[in-house]
């Protein structure tokens, strides 16, 4: 890294810190009803929105019926866009008029935006109208982002509250969350963004003539969409010449200003934020890169001002910064290492391949750290050119439940069941009843927790393991052996732990993958999240104990420190030898 890069590096994260304590602050006071300095703007357009939708605000909910309205509104909303999907070729702002979905892919999309993964399986600028990202998929990236941060708070209220059944009213936290912070911030940044150069416009694509023909050797596909081979297994290729190009349009700016603050990830284009329509400036990438971590860093300090103790959340964003610079630091090592098999052939240097030279490697190395961190999934790199330590850095991310901030309340609701296992576990140690914030920790708070965060990998391996032995499944796979077990394994931790973003070199376009990962997303969502708000309501519904010489205080360094190792430790012995068979054996094959 030259000083260029340390500097954008270590000004990124003094930024976010910067920022965590008035947004925290901001956001605990919205959420506990209290005036902020948008209330005499907004407070009249809540109120309409309460009168509109017959909400009382006053009217809290216990666990059950929170989950319930929860699940409803989530299923209320996934079926008109199902709809449109299959109906956006008759649907207006279409001016390059393309086709509907099918109902594979329809059903996946849709399952995808609902639960905040936003995986795609197509090409956001050949397969979705305008009017589709806009009516359809943005409303998503809105409500799913404040699902989220709806849970994670009715958990929050769990730990600061004292034998009662009420957790809060989920109608009045989706309001909120929406309406005083993902509103405010994605107007602020949409704005920021066109002043860069990103693209807000409704016009049809442009034809352009290319200053000279290019040709090369496209691969033929069968009906499926997987590539064609011939006797001897290589692919079957045809001499193409183009003397054109046609350069997509659309309202970019404002669909990825959300995209990125609510760790959606979902691109307006295929490359994503590597398209420079969607990320043209280094100061667009870091500001990308900071709308990524801004919510989930903030909602500790939320965390901590709620349950009354702000310690607590710095412990945890602490444990998340750290895991997230180890991991920027390994990847950038094994990128910039290059691969040794070029190496002995005289090619030296770091690997540049599937990146963006614009933002240099350290940025690069930044941005999908902070992506796989979270449940962002917008990427500005081809995960699949990574070297295969590299890749298994932001494999391994997802892997571990994204609590590296983790997406919009998700990565910290499944960050406190991991302080809560760690609690437990110490407890058992020492031979005393496990307490966190003045709640004592039993069976049923440890049960719930084990399936919010185990829940996921299960899915995983399951449906990974289901997808080596399907013949439609491996025909998907572009590469062999590790690589492509790696393509496989990475997709299905990207859809059940609702990133989105996808390694790469597999074809996720076919019926194996649009039906599985839809189960894959909606499993990896809903089951926690529903445990999530169980727990809340038992946490609730506890009296408050004291600390006394016996309780761990779990707002200094040596908790987060057994925190981390019991993040890493479950972890490992959850994935290690998925890995071993993926990117490890790959490893070991190309330095041998």
């Amino acid at each position: 890294m030259n000083s260029y890069e340390w500097l954008q590096t270590a000004l990124l994260f003094a930024i976010v810190l910067a920022l965590v304590k008035p947004l925290g602050s901001f956001m605990a006071r919205v959420f506990q009803g209290e005036r902020t300095f948008l209330s005499p703007l907004l407070a009249p357009c809540e109120r309409v929105i309460y009168r509109v939708c017959g909400v009382k605000p006053e009217d809290e909910m216990g666990w059950q019926r929170y989950a319930v309205a929860m699940l409803l509104f989530n299923l209320a909303l996934f079926v008109p866009l199902f709809a449109l999907l299959l109906t956006q070729h008759l649907l207006p702002l279409n001016p390059q008029k393309l086709t509907a979905f099918s109902w594979q892919q329809a059903l996946n999309t849709a399952v995808s935006f609902t639960t905040n993964t936003n995986w795609q399986a197509y090409g956001g600028e050949q397969a979705a109208s305008y009017f589709t990202q806009m009516a359809g998929l943005a409303v998503h990236n809105f409500v799913s982002a404040a699902t989220g941060m709806a849970i994670v708070i009715a958990l929050i209220r769990g730990f600061a509250r004292r034998k009662t059944a009420a957790i809060g009213n989920f109608w009045v936290d989706l309001i909120r969350g929406t309406l005083y912070v993902l509103l405010p911030l994605s107007l602020i940044a949409s704005l920021l963004l066109v002043s860069q150069g990103v693209i807000q416009n409704f016009g049809a694509y442009r034809t352009v003539p290319l200053l000279q023909p290019l040709t090369y050797d496209k691969p033929q596909l069968d009906d499926k969409g997987n590539a064609l081979k011939d006797g001897k297994g290589n692919p079957v290729t045809e001499r193409v010449t183009v003397r054109e190009a046609v350069i997509p349009m659309g309202p970019v700016a404002s669909q990825e200003a959300i995209k990125e603050l609510g760790t959606n990830g979902g691109g307006f284009f295929n490359a994503n934020s590597a398209h420079p329509f969607e990320n043209p400036t280094p100061l667009t990438h870091m500001l990308e890169i900071l709308l990524i971590l801004l919510v989930p860093g903030a909602l500790t300090y939320t965390f901590g001002v709620m349950v009354g103790n702000t310690r607590q959340g710095w412990t945890l964003l602490g444990v998340m910064l750290f895991i997230l610079i180890v991991s920027f630091g390994i990847l950038q090592w094994a990128e910039a290492a290059g691969n040794p098999l070029l190496a002995q052939v005289g090619v030296q240097g770091a690997n540049l391949e599937g990146k963006e030279l614009r933002f240099g490697l350290a940025g690069t190395s930044l941005f999908e750290v902070a992506t796989t961190g979270t449940s962002c999934g917008a990427v500005a790199a081809m995960h699949d050119s990574l070297t295969p330590l590299g890749g298994m850095v932001p494999l391994s991310l997802i892997l571990l439940g994204e609590i590296v901030f983790g997406g919009v309340g998700s990565g910290l609701y499944t960050m406190l069941a991991f302080a809560i296992i760690a609690v437990f576990v110490s407890g058992l140690m020492i031979g005393r009843t496990p307490e966190y914030l003045g709640k004592k920790i039993e069976v049923r708070e440890m049960w719930l927790s084990i399936v919010t965060i185990l829940t996921a990998g299960v899915v995983v391996l399951a449906l990974s393991g289901i997808a080596m032995i399907t013949p439609s499944a491996v025909a998907s796979m572009a590469n062999p052996g590790g690589h492509g077990l790696s393509e496989v394994l990475y997709a299905f931790a990207s859809m059940a732990n609702n990133n989105g973003s996808a390694f790469a070199g597999l074809n996720a376009n076919v019926n194996f993958y649009n039906i599985l990962g839809s189960l894959a997303m909606t499993l990896g969502r809903y089951v926690p999240a529903v445990a999530v708000l169980a727990m809340a309501g038992s946490l609730a519904e506890k009296k408050y104990v004291p600390p006394s010489l016996g309780t761990l205080p779990t707002d200094k360094a040596p908790f987060a420190i057994w925190l981390t190792l019991v993040i890493l430790i479950v972890g490992a012995l959850t994935f290690f030898p998925a890995l071993s068979l993926g990117p490890i054996v790959e490893h070991l094959t190309m330095v041998r």
